[in-house]
């Protein structure tokens, strides 16, 4: 089919934009600083989805100094003509909610924006934008100010044989309040774009330091790249093998390699969105590459006719996989409006042929590859087997008593079992532990103190968790199993609180804790069940017996600079030196305690980042953390 012209009367109006600005969070999901990056996203996507569909090859992305962003691409560029509305097209495109080229069949063959909504809600939630545009040999500006109002009509200001599309943009920070924009969320966002799309080129570039920090990405190898790039800390078996196919209009690309790790970290994408919730492509996968696996194993004895065959979790331990499909838009649909999960029905058997079909070839043709992976596979289903075993006995009533006698030597359980209200606090020491106890609401918290600093489960097995005590007493506490069998329907809590103190020790803790529930109890943390309590580290008192607490250096410094007046300082150096009523007060209570909130924003960063701080490679963890780790309280601790 001829692609159809892109002009005016491309573009068609659904509705009027009011809503946006009386309620933001229905259209970006929040106002804090992922929803103002979500409006980087929306402009961003819009390049992305003309580059995809062959228009242009560069996007650049500018954090200029008065805060505003400015995107450039050299896709087509926004059509100028007078729309059917009586408005320039421009103005439709950036004042009308849910008018955009995309709803006209024909103008893009695939697509993965919020079809036409992001350009409108992002100058509705700015106080600024300009767009300049390039195409049909003139260079052509419109202006709007306070949430969409035209400010300066559309005009035109030069000529050009170029072609794409320039918008600067104000954010309005009275919504997007204590956010600035972050170049390294930014640069990692689209490193993802360029590893997504060998023929695209990004730049960018930072202008709000005293000196301008520049970087550009390109990856002719793309998905490779990107499997590299999240494996370059990890021990590999075999080079990344690449697979390709195409069926009924759906384009699959795929890169997979396999680590000596333990753990397995599948990037979905459709039409360059990514999946963050999965889908019928990612079903497709996992069922064509257990299924090939376990035929090879069998057509070459390394099953036998008795053994039973590889489960998914054995095939996929130590997996690392990128799943990218173009999928046409008669064809697409996502489950939920946030486009987390592909509920597109034919991608799944698409998906698993060509796995399939391809790891089929590759097998035969890389044999000291195929007995490495495969080795790797036995190792974990014999592991697998041990520890159901080892947990049916436990069910039964074996080991019971001894597993009861370690609780109970340790643990202090609240009076409920009430898992839908009970919170477990992780305690460092028997002196923060004995605080904590004394601390508590008995009826719904229960206290657990660990004795010295846990294994680090980066490089470790499932079964060398169980063998570290420490480890093996919280995996029974939490309840709902470990590794591949754990599921947030059993657990015991529906808190569980790392509580530690705010020096070294207690921040190492912290990390050795956080990366034992990545790796082994990642659900705990994706149905948010995970928290970090914020003890504080000043108590400030006046002369009138007046006091507060501080959380940071900083607030602290603020406060007392203010004092006219003589005051003592207390400085909480663990938990142990507090008192039970201010621990309470301050760390405990619901009614005012501070708690951040574990969370997974994006699978691939978090499976790189835990490798680098955790990993055994000394300077590139040094190094991220002194480009990266800000020591301050923030909203919400996220794993990006």
């Amino acid at each position: 089919m001829a692609e159809k012209k892109y002009d005016a009367s491309s573009i068609k109006i659904l509705e009027g934009l009011e809503a946006v600005r009386k309620r933001p969070g229905m259209y970006i999901g929040s106002t804090d600083k992922k929803g103002l990056h979500h409006l980087a996203w929306e402009i961003i996507d819009n390049g992305v989805d003309e580059i995809i569909n062959g228009h242009g090859n560069t996007i650049k992305v500018i954090m200029n100094k008065d805060g505003s962003l400015t995107v450039a691409d050299n896709g087509r560029g926004v059509p100028i003509g007078m729309h059917a509305s009586g408005k320039s097209t421009p103005e439709v495109v950036y004042t009308i909610l849910h008018a955009g080229g995309k709803f006209e069949e024909g103008n893009y063959k695939v697509s993965g924006g919020l079809h036409g909504v992001g350009a409108s809600v992002v100058n509705a939630l700015s106080d600024w934008m300009d767009v300049i545009i390039y195409t049909d040999g003139k260079i052509s500006e419109i202006k709007f100010k306070n949430g969409g109002e035209i400010d300066q009509p559309l005009k035109t200001i030069g000529t050009s044989k170029h072609t794409g599309t320039i918008v600067t943009f104000m954010p309005n920070y009275k919504i997007f309040k204590n956010s600035q924009f972050s170049f390294t969320t930014l640069c990692e966002r689209m490193q993802e774009s360029a590893f997504l799309l060998p023929q695209l080129t990004i730049e960018l570039e930072n202008k709000t330091m005293g000196e301008d920090d520049k970087v550009t990405y390109h990856y002719e190898d793309s998905l490779v790249a990107f499997v590299n790039y999240m494996n370059e800390d990890k021990n590999s078996l075999h080079q990344v093998v690449p697979i390709h196919g195409e069926k009924n209009g759906i384009v699959v690309d795929i890169a997979l390699q396999y680590t000596d790790s333990y753990n397995e970290t599948i990037e979905s994408f459709v039409n360059n969105v990514k999946t963050i919730d999965g889908g019928s492509h990612e079903v497709g996968f996992k069922s064509g590459i257990t299924k090939i696996f376990n035929e090879y194993a069998r057509d070459n004895g390394i099953l036998k006719a008795k053994d039973s065959n590889f489960d998914g979790t054995d095939v996929r331990e130590g997996l690392t996989a990128v799943i990218n499909l173009k999928i046409p838009e008669e064809l697409l649909q996502f489950e939920g409006q946030t486009k987390g999960k592909l509920g597109t029905p034919e991608a799944r058997p698409v998906v698993e042929n060509v796995v399939y079909e391809n790891l089929k070839f590759y097998l035969q043709e890389h044999k000291a590859d195929a007995m490495a992976i495969l080795d790797k596979m036995s190792g974990s289903k014999v592991a697998r087997e041990a520890a159901r075993k080892a947990r049916d006995e436990a069910r039964l009533g074996k080991n019971k008593k001894k597993e009861q006698a370690s609780l109970s030597d340790k643990l202090t359980p609240p009076q409920t079992k009430n898992s839908k209200i009970n919170e477990l606090f992780i305690v460092e020491g028997t002196s923060a532990g004995g605080s904590a106890k004394q601390a508590r609401d008995r009826k719904y918290q229960g206290v657990l103190p660990l004795r010295g600093k846990v294994l680090n489960t980066e490089k470790a097995s499932l079964a060398d968790a169980y063998k570290n005590e420490e480890l093996n007493t919280l995996i029974h506490c939490i309840g709902g199993g470990v590794g591949s069998d754990f599921d947030c329907k059993y657990i015991n809590y529906d808190k569980v609180i790392i509580m530690t103190d705010a020096d070294d020790d207690g921040c190492h803790i912290q990390c050795l804790l956080l990366t034992f529930f990545y790796r082994f109890m990642r659900p705990l943390i994706e149905e948010g069940h995970l928290y970090i309590a914020m003890p504080p580290l000043f108590k400030v008192t006046l002369p009138n017996k007046d006091f507060k607490y501080f959380y940071t250096n900083e607030d602290y410094k603020e406060y007392t600079a203010t004092l006219k007046t003589s005051y003592t300082v207390q400085r909480y150096k663990g938990l142990g030196e507090m008192n039970p009523e201010p621990l309470r007060v301050t760390t405990m209570a619901p009614e005012s305690r501070n708690l951040i909130k574990v969370n997974i924003n994006d699978a691939a960063l978090a499976e790189k980042r835990v490798s680098v701080l955790m990993g055994d490679a000394v300077e590139p963890r040094k190094d991220w953390i002194n480009e990266n780790v800000d020591f301050s309280l923030e909203d919400e601790f996220q794993i990006d």
